[in-house]
């Protein structure tokens, strides 16, 4: 089996609806995101010829992915009021609503099914919430 790896980050700020603790309160992170895809065997295509996929292909996907976040308010749907959400749009602050808590091991599986949505054979995807601490999820 064939392993490729790579990496991407973006910087965003979150909180934990209904946590008991710091994380409650908006604070920010650099999340850092290793996707690793998996082959057995290797293209015989004229480009590609001798490898499981261009690393730019997956290098392109990644990066695209974690621009969409980058310099963002991320928030679970529901988690803020709506004049909350009003306010910070009037503020033009970048806001992302997704349908799950913003942990790194949600964030480990959503970015793993984007990139299976993108036509890529993931094997699994790391998120680091810091330089020590990482979730994964993968098959």
């Amino acid at each position: 089996m064939y392993y490729l790896k790579s990496e991407a980050a973006f910087d965003s700020a979150h909180f934990l609806s209904g946590y008991d603790g710091k994380c409650k309160n908006l604070h920010g992170h650099r999340w850092r995101v290793v996707a690793e895809i998996k082959s057995e065997t290797l293209s015989n295509e004229k480009q590609t010829r001798g490898m499981v996929i261009d690393f730019s292909d997956l290098k392109s996907a990644l990066k695209s992915i974690c621009d969409e976040l980058d310099h963002s308010f991320i928030y679970e749907e529901g988690s803020l009021k709506p004049k909350t959400i009003e306010a910070l749009k009037e503020e033009d602050f970048k806001l992302i609503s997704v349908p799950f808590r913003p942990t790194a091991e949600n964030f480990a599986k959503h970015f793993f099914d984007l990139l299976v949505n993108k036509g890529f054979n993931v094997n699994r995807v790391e998120v680091f919430e810091t330089p020590n601490n990482s979730a994964t999820y993968g098959v």
